[in-house]
């Protein structure tokens, strides 16, 4: 059996990994050089991280290039495929409109042109997280705001599953109170968009940030720096689920009517109620939707 110390180094290594991943998706990553930034062999940075994550670290790259080209095809309209391609690591439309077809069994051209809206809804029709339900959001008021650069300390779990979130936040929970922290904000992270990704495929990452100095020198659990970055934000209630439903509003019919276009970062939501931690399921949040000005 694996050695907690160990286990939790290799933790590290792979949600270090999958963080340097997420902030250089329009580079060409080399797999080569995060071994030796890690200090171990390239065979050893492959087991290491499917361990983990149970997924190729290739695999991985791809399926975030993909995603990323998925959603700045649709609100990205001034950019050409091939503008896209380059800012999601394809240095080749050829090899990235093959790997686009091969994901989404259509060409990018094809979901720009509304492909998409069948495949998303495919997608949350599928999930066991909810039922699948029609909303109209088209009222909802919108702010644009500025976030602060802060420290988030984190739980990855591959799977949109109920009983697992729930797990995942109860465990943050304890750790808050083991740490004493009394004043913090609760993170939902969307590094992979739930209205395009299968939901046994969905990386969800529940994280807390801490709002005061705290001593957390000693404490096992991963962290990463969520950068100052331009958000539309949006506050949301409902029932355990339709925060995937807003995920895919907010991105297929707001973004491309905005004026703004998105970027590479993660959307979240900041829970001011948790679905995952109340009797009743429901929950209450801002939205935080990445965008830049054009």
């Amino acid at each position: 059996m694996q050695k907690k110390a160990t286990h939790n180094l290799h933790m590290q290594i792979a949600n270090d990994t999958m963080y340097y991943i997420y902030g250089h998706i329009d580079t060409d990553i080399n797999i080569d050089d995060l071994a030796y930034k890690f200090g171990i062999s390239k065979y050893h940075f492959h087991k290491i991280f499917k361990d983990q994550m149970g997924i190729n670290i290739y695999e991985t790259i791809k399926s975030n290039r993909l995603q990323k080209a998925s959603n700045l095809l649709l609100t990205n309209k001034f950019s050409t495929i091939t503008e896209i391609a380059n800012m999601c690591g394809y240095s080749s439309q050829t090899s990235f409109i093959r790997a686009f077809k091969e994901r989404f069994h259509q060409t990018p051209k094809q979901w720009r042109k509304g492909g998409f809206i069948e495949y998303s809804t495919q997608v949350l029709k599928d999930s066991t997280l909810s039922s699948y339900k029609e909303f109209d959001y088209d009222d909802t008021n919108v702010k644009i705001v500025k976030t602060k650069a802060r420290k988030a300390y984190y739980i990855r779990h591959k799977g949109y599953d109920l009983n697992e979130a729930k797990r995942m936040w109860q465990k943050l929970q304890a750790w808050v109170y083991t740490n004493d922290i009394e004043n913090y904000e609760e993170i939902g992270f969307y590094h992979d968009n739930p209205a395009i990704t299968p939901h046994n495929e969905c990386f969800y990452v529940a994280a807390v940030i801490p709002n005061d100095e705290v001593d957390l020198s000693k404490t096992n659990l991963p962290h990463f720096n969520v950068p100052e970055s331009l958000y539309a934000s949006f506050d949301i209630k409902g029932k355990i689920g339709d925060v995937l439903r807003f995920v895919q509003w907010a991105y297929h019919k707001w973004l491309p009517k905005s004026g703004f276009e998105t970027t590479t970062n993660p959307s979240y939501a900041s829970f001011r109620k948790n679905q995952f931690l109340e009797e009743d399921e429901e929950f209450e949040a801002t939205y935080y939707l990445p965008i830049r000005y054009v």
